[in-house]
């Protein structure tokens, strides 16, 4: 995908940057859900966003302004032509700097498979890329149960801060009625990464000068699930 980008005229122009437009594009799933809330939102993040990361008190997730936001937003990574496809890539800033905040968006689904799973059948390719994860995350070795889908969306986070020359990363999950064991999966990879409570549900990345990193689960609102948006195929 080209890095040239229009505006939106509503969540249905979202359609057409899935992986999938005709299956993932159904009422109630995270790619109709998601586009439905963003777009309400206007040119700002989502209120509960806004609120959680304001609330952790850090001067570089406080009153963020939403400055830009890709829908389906592709990181390349070592190991293969496979990207890392983040739902929402929103581009903020404030006084302290720009920050990146990269959106993961669940309902039903899980993560996906496992560090376990993708190891056991790596190929070269995606040995080097787990490998080089290991290495941006600080991670000797990821427990076989580590949800592989966060790593490779953390790194997503990091890199494109980087690419911005953003101060602050966040890897945030906008959950909206997730079931609680999705939760259990996104502490667990908090605990393996050796992130520290910042406030209720946002954690900070060791080791991380620039950017800062942050992982973050938010609780958005489920009225947004039953939202039909068109679809243009």
């Amino acid at each position: 995908m080209k890095r040239i980008f229009v505006p939106t005229r509503s969540g249905t122009d979202w359609q057409p940057l899935l992986a999938k437009p005709k299956v993932h594009w159904r009422k109630g799933a995270s790619a109709m859900t998601a586009a439905a809330a963003w777009e309400d939102a206007g040119n700002r993040l989502p209120s509960e966003i806004e609120a959680m990361l304001s609330g952790t008190g850090r001067a570089e997730l406080k009153d963020l302004a939403l400055l830009s936001a890709f829908p389906e937003w592709q990181v390349a990574l070592p190991g293969g032509t496979t990207t890392s496809n983040t739902d929402v890539m929103a581009i903020c800033r404030n006084d302290h700097g720009l920050c990146v905040v990269a959106v993961e968006a669940k309902v039903l689904e899980d993560f996906g498979p496992t560090v376990g799973e993708k190891r056991n059948k790596a190929t070269d390719g995606q040995k080097e890329r787990l490998d080089y994860l290991h290495r941006l995350l600080g991670v000797k070795c990821f427990d076989d149960q580590i949800r592989y889908q966060l790593l490779h969306r953390t790194a997503s986070a990091i890199l494109t801060a980087g690419e911005f020359h953003a101060s602050t990363a966040v890897m945030l999950v906008h959950a909206f009625d997730t079931p609680a064991d999705r939760r259990t999966d996104f502490t667990r990879f908090c605990d393996a990464v050796g992130a520290s409570l910042v406030s209720q549900g946002v954690y900070r990345l060791p080791g991380t000068i620039f950017p800062l990193a942050y992982l973050v689960w938010c609780d958005g609102d489920g009225q947004y699930r039953n939202e039909e948006l068109p679809s243009l195929f």
